[in-house]
């Protein structure tokens, strides 16, 4: 699941292989954007804000959003009904693929679209101070609702959301006045992201070994890593939750 760690490594990876380079071909398969061709275009910056990632070539910006099931391939991708752009820089091809959102937009006014975000987990604009405040701005809406919403810290999936709420000790439906110390939550939140975002197996537990990289996630029905009672999880919302009964209040 794309996540602000996802992101993050896609435009590292991105940036590698296309900036400094021209673009010898640009095929958009967004009937909207399908007339637009960057052809001789030459790529001077791929970066990344929360889950949005940014290509700028020439006067243009390529906005895309990975969302559920999105992902940008750099290789020799099969191309088929799911790749939504075709870039190429001699035999480097970049293949956007399911991307929930593709457009071309002026590169000057490209970060307007992401004007809502709260501070980026893993950008430069890091704030946690704001964060933290962010986060308690509205003391009885429920926790993992707020670590969801981008517009508090950008980044944050609901891997994330349900990994965080366990190490807080509390369950996803509790009130953010629960949370006992912002600061050490937001610090959490960061921490796990920056230690994640230089590659793709995501880990939270400190031990990469397969099957043992998260506290909760996807882990309904096993024993807790710390007290062994089975994780329990609610699929009845947007989103499926995760927690602990013994160890989240």
């Amino acid at each position: 699941m794309p996540e602000g760690d996802t992101v993050w490594h896609t435009a590292a990876v991105l940036r590698d292989a296309l900036a400094g380079k021209t673009l010898t071909r640009c095929d958009i398969r967004v009937p909207r954007y399908a007339t637009v061709d960057l052809t001789g275009r030459l790529v001077d910056e791929v970066l990344s804000r929360g889950k949005h990632l940014f290509i700028r070539a020439g006067p243009a910006s390529i906005h895309s959003h990975l969302k559920m099931d999105g992902s940008w391939r750099v290789g020799r991708h099969r191309v088929d009904h799911r790749v939504r752009i075709i870039l190429e820089a001699g035999d480097i091809r970049a293949v956007g693929i399911d991307l929930g959102v593709l457009e071309i937009l002026d590169r000057e006014h490209d970060q307007d679209v992401v004007a809502h975000l709260g501070p980026d987990l893993l950008g430069a604009d890091w704030d946690p101070a704001v964060a933290a405040a962010n986060l308690m701005a509205e003391p009885q809406r429920p926790l993992a609702e707020t670590l969801l919403d981008q517009r508090v810290m950008a980044g944050i999936g609901n891997v994330y959301c349900n990994e965080l709420c366990f190490v807080a000790g509390l369950r996803p439906t509790s009130p953010v006045s629960a949370v006992a110390n912002p600061d050490r939550l937001v610090a959490r939140a960061r921490d796990m992201l920056w230690a994640n975002r230089s590659r793709w197996a995501r880990c939270t537990t400190g031990d990469t070994r397969p099957g043992r990289q998260l506290w909760v996630y996807g882990r309904q029905g096993m024993a807790c890593r710390r007290c062994g009672t089975p994780i329990a999880y609610d699929h009845t919302g947007d989103r499926v939750a995760y927690w602990c009964p013994a160890c989240q209040r």
